[in-house]
């Protein structure tokens, strides 16, 4: 009998014991000659999925699909809190994960060989996910309206190795800053929540699906002190940098600010090794919109996650077995 989807605070707990955030290399088994091959069928053994911090989306939604795995194949999956796209990407190429989320422009950097990455990575989409948005948050006491006013603050960029750091850099340099004109702090959301909270930081920068716990939790208990940026001025320059970059608005009910705020949005990933059999890929990236209700019944952001989108993944190429499943679900 199918088990039902563990509530996110189990699924979270067992994400933790099972993997330290730093990773933790568990060879999945191979499967057995043809297993996984002909058939639209995954594999049997083990599979590990990074995903984020651990008040992010990522963590969350990770921990959904691992349970959607280990409940409908005969795969044992498990998912990590990391420090999200660029570290998930790296390590996602030397064999410690399996499956790894990433925003579309740090997985792009991966398989061209750009940014963080000194050479391209052998590694495939499985589909396009849901959009994160891009939160740019300030203390209505510091005096920032724009990004250029980022000048000579005190602003959280997001983890290191992070796809909300890579953001935050870009954000500063298509304003016309440059790194060294920010007192720029490389913490996770949770620190950086805190922070925010206590005054200690004027502003932060964090990508990530809607609503993100940790960014709920600073409105609640600190709405008359923050507020967030429109920097829709910014796309032009951004898609220069990297064209994956598109605008959407935060509704005010999302975290009951005063009004929408529009934003720039980046598509989110679901990354592999091009050497994945191509049932393994198959059986996955059905499951995902097989059961997609259940994902949403984990977080909102998967209502996002759309078949017609799937595969619009440019300059990412799709693994064959995800395309196949792409297919096969289109009719």
């Amino acid at each position: 009998m199918k088990r039902p989807l563990r509530s996110v605070s189990a699924i979270a707990l067992a994400s933790v014991l099972a993997l330290s955030g730093c990773g933790g290399k568990r060879e999945p088994t191979p499967a057995a000659e043809g297993e996984g091959g002909a058939e639209c069928t995954a594999a049997s053994g083990q599979m590990t999925i990074a995903t984020g911090n651990s008040t992010g989306v990522y963590y969350v939604m990770g921990g959904g699909i691992a349970q959607l795995i280990s409940d409908n194949t005969d795969i044992k999956a498990t998912a990590a809190e990391t420090g999200a796209s660029v570290q998930n990407m790296q390590q996602l190429e030397s064999g410690d994960y399996d499956i790894a989320f990433s925003l579309a422009d740090t997985a792009a950097d991966a398989v061209t060989g750009q940014g963080s990455f000194e050479q391209p990575q052998d590694t495939v989409a499985l589909t396009r996910l849901y959009d994160n948005f891009t939160h740019v948050i300030v203390r209505k006491d510091a005096g920032i309206e724009t990004i250029e006013d980022f000048a000579g603050k005190t602003i959280s960029t997001g983890s290191p190795k992070s796809g909300t750091e890579v953001i935050a850099g870009r954000l500063i340099e298509a304003a016309g800053l440059s790194p060294e004109d920010v007192n720029a702090q490389r913490i996770d959301l949770s620190k950086t929540v805190e922070s925010m909270k206590d005054g200690s930081i004027d502003g932060m920068v964090w990508s990530g699906g809607l609503p993100t716990a940790g960014i709920t939790d600073l409105f609640t208990t600190s709405a008359n002190d923050v507020e967030i940026l429109d920097i829709t001025d910014l796309e032009a320059p951004m898609k220069e940098i990297n064209e994956v970059y598109e605008t959407a608005t935060i509704p005010a009910d999302t975290y009951g600010t005063d009004a929408d705020v529009d934003t720039l949005v980046t598509p989110n990933v679901l990354m592999v090794r091009s050497d994945m059999d191509e049932g393994t890929a198959c059986a996955i990236t059905k499951l995902i919109y097989d059961k997609k209700s259940d994902l949403e019944s984990v977080h909102a952001a998967a209502a996002e996650i759309d078949l017609e989108r799937a595969d619009q993944t440019e300059p990412i190429e799709l693994h064959p077995g995800a395309q196949r499943a792409l297919e096969e679900l289109r009719g």
